[in-house]
């Protein structure tokens, strides 16, 4: 019987809950690394940007999402969301009997690997004024300028479909306005959403600033933690993913593709 239960879950989908399509980033990478674990996927656009909103909120916001995979039987739940894992994590962790990953801005390689010691950091109001984002910061950035820019607009572009839009170009070159002029050469990105316009960002900045991200860290994290509690799905098969929105589905389909292994439906979670 113990075998049995330790197969059911080991086969047992991954989850993933974001403000948004934004967490598809990671989400990919994840299934890039573990082709043949099984997702579940809750867009949460509804409530998009959690950037903007309080503390109190995000944390009712991830407790519902959090309900839900647990409904589904989710065996690990991954929060891409810069602004949940700032705000919520550590209360998901407290509250519920199951590994949770969390995501955080890149300061640490960012910092390590700077050489003029001034790095650039995008990111939602909600991350920027965490405690463990600041937390995270006067850990690695002692001998480090930081030049923060929220990131205002962009969430709201991307998760209407205007990604590549001259609007978005407008947006972005005043945003990246103080990175332009603080000889930046690093700029991380604080947000799932944000490696969704890395291209645009590469246009407007020097060619010498290198733009980095999370997803890689996650997803390896994500092995680890499967691997440490012995729930890696060992099948020949590859996942099956279940993706949701309580939105309109266009933005998400386009994003993550449809075919056999994807369905792209609509939920009101």
């Amino acid at each position: 019987m113990e075998v049995l239960n330790k197969l059911r879950l080991s086969t047992a989908a991954i989850g993933f809950f974001d403000s948004g399509v934004g967490g598809t980033s990671v989400w990919t990478e994840v299934i890039h690394l573990l082709p043949h674990e099984n997702t579940i996927y809750l867009a949460d656009s509804k409530n998009a940007p959690y950037g903007i909103r309080s503390k109190d909120e995000i944390i009712s916001l991830s407790v519902k999402n959090t309900d839900y995979l647990i409904s589904q039987g989710c065996k690990l739940i991954a929060v891409p969301c810069n602004t949940a894992t700032t705000n919520a994590i550590d209360y998901l962790r407290s509250h519920y009997d199951i590994p949770f990953i969390g995501i955080e801005p890149a300061i640490k390689p960012a910092a390590l690997q700077s050489d003029t010691k001034k790095i650039g950091i995008l990111a939602t109001k909600g991350t920027l004024s965490s405690q463990l984002f600041k937390t995270t910061q006067e850990r690695f950035t002692q001998d480090i300028d930081t030049i923060e820019v929220v990131g205002t607009g962009i969430v709201e572009l991307i998760e209407s479909g205007k990604t590549n839009s001259l609007e978005m170009r407008h947006l972005l070159k005043r945003i990246v306005e103080p990175l332009l002029i603080s000889n930046i050469d690093y700029l991380v990105l604080g947000c799932s959403h944000y490696p969704y316009i890395k291209h645009l960002l590469k246009e407007m900045l020097p060619n010498n600033v290198k733009i980095i991200d999370s997803g890689t860290a996650v997803a390896r994290q994500t092995l680890a933690i499967l691997q440490e509690h012995q729930l890696l799905n060992e099948s020949s098969e590859l996942g099956q993913h279940r993706l949701y929105s309580n939105a309109d589905l266009t933005v998400l389909k386009d994003i993550v593709g449809m075919d056999e292994y994807r369905q792209v439906a609509y939920l009101d979670f």
